[in-house]
């Protein structure tokens, strides 16, 4: 029984007029399908009819469908094929946008919710969530049952109503299609939410918002620690349990290299405590801890290094040369 006319004469542009359809929570696949109708006398188009799906409660972002071109001759049909589900609710809104110097008629009938797939506008599969590290791709998967068109247009909306145009489609049979696009800002850790619209000859689809989950892949804030010094060795602890960034933490690494030279090396860490073998006496070393999450680019910079020294193996070089200069070569004959 829900109706609205909207008379556009004398109407400043912008001038606007809403139906708002009570909050749902449906439970299954199901259609709403609506008449509408543009009139005038001069057949210049009176304004613009947009449609919202509000969720949640949240922001109505932009239309989902639309139409200002033509007149239209008599009613029109179109559906609305809205795949958000309970405990979710949505709220339909109609918005009727008048243009100034063109009188005519908006109007809006005979809306009604279907306990059945629309006959024209696809319904899009579950959209999942999507989780990447920082600095890495994003990539949604858009799935719909129904047929697909070359005049079809398909996009991502953002929560806020920001609109992203999909760029690959693929049909995978002759009831179901799919698209991929790529999405968002990942360069710092970040939730938003995304959903899939398409927009079809007889109407629009609308998918459930997924969200777009940036993780930073973790750092250690304190250096390892010192547990014990050898002349080829040296004995730590990662000091991994407190992080800058997010986990899980799924890799250990212990990355050393002496404080004098240009080369590294990385060792895997699956213990509480690592011992770095086969070290030269008494040379400086500088120790760093990296730490992986899942997936690509989960790897986190080195954290604060532990610089310290292996002890000397037996008497130090210096030592030598230092009773030498003392002493005199004899002395060292003395000494042995």
């Amino acid at each position: 029984g829900s109706y609205m006319v909207v008379n556009a004469s004398g109407r400043a542009s912008g001038q606007k007029a809403h139906l708002y359809m009570p909050t749902l929570k449906e439970n299954d696949t199901h259609c709403i399908d609506f008449l509408y109708s543009l009139s005038s006398r001069d057949g210049a188009s009176p304004g613009t009819l947009n449609v919202y799906v509000k969720v949640n409660g949240g922001a109505q972002g932009n239309p989902v469908w639309n139409t200002s071109d033509t007149v239209t001759e008599g009613w029109v049909k179109a559906e609305l094929a809205i795949s958000t589900f309970w405990p979710n609710s949505y709220q339909v809104i109609f918005e009727a946008v008048s243009v100034q110097g063109h009188p005519g008629f908006i109007a809006v009938d005979d809306i009604r919710v279907l306990a059945h797939p629309c006959r024209k506008a696809p319904h899009f599969l579950r959209l999942q969530n999507v989780e990447v590290n920082v600095g890495q791709n994003a990539t949604f998967q858009c799935t719909a049952g129904g047929k697909w068109s070359q005049n079809d247009k398909l996009w991502v909306q953002q929560w806020n109503g920001k609109d992203s145009a999909l760029m690959v489609t693929r049909v995978v049979n002759h009831r179901r299609f799919s698209a991929t696009v790529s999405v968002g800002d990942t360069s710092q850790r970040s939730t938003s939410r995304y959903r899939c619209v398409i927009r079809s000859d007889g109407g629009s689809g609308v998918s459930n918002y997924a969200d777009l989950i940036v993780k930073a892949p973790p750092t250690p804030i304190a250096p390892p620690e010192l547990l014990a010094v050898g002349a080829t060795y040296l004995w730590i602890k990662p000091n991994a349990n407190s992080i800058i960034g997010d986990g899980p933490i799924i890799l250990k690494e212990v990355e050393y290299r002496t404080t004098s030279g240009n080369w590294a090396e990385t060792h895997v860490v699956d213990a509480p405590t690592y011992k770095l073998w086969h070290l030269d006496p008494d040379v400086e070393y500088e120790i760093k801890v990296l730490l992986s999450r899942p997936g690509e680019g989960g790897t986190g910079p080195p954290g604060p290094p532990l610089v310290t020294r292996t002890k000397c193996a037996g008497m130090c070089y210096e030592s030598v040369l230092e009773m030498m200069l003392c002493f005199g070569p004899r002395s060292m004959i003395d000494v042995n």
